[in-house]
């Protein structure tokens, strides 16, 4: 795991994480890693309006998946399948 060392914190700022910590009952480093976890997974989650921009082109690339799966003979009927299961 990486290091990652800090300079000059205000003091203000370091006593708000110590009561935090405090009353999440975990550490200040604890309290630090959940805090940029949450705040990254915020920058990098993408809008409603931008997933819906999405939503053509992922429509489009099952569709050419699909079309890209050509099997070399046709399914068997299913109805035939459990039938013959039961039978046995």
């Amino acid at each position: 795991m990486a290091n990652l060392h800090t300079l000059d914190i205000p003091d203000e700022l370091y006593e708000r994480l110590q009561q935090l910590a405090k009353a999440e009952n975990s550490s200040v480093d604890a309290q630090v890693i959940t805090i940029l976890q949450n705040a990254l997974q915020a920058k990098t989650q993408q809008t409603e309006e931008e997933r819906r921009k999405n939503v053509p082109k992922l429509l489009e690339e099952i569709r050419l998946r699909r079309e890209s799966r050509q099997t070399d003979g046709e399914w068997p009927d299913s109805t035939a399948l459990i039938r013959e299961d039961r039978d046995r």
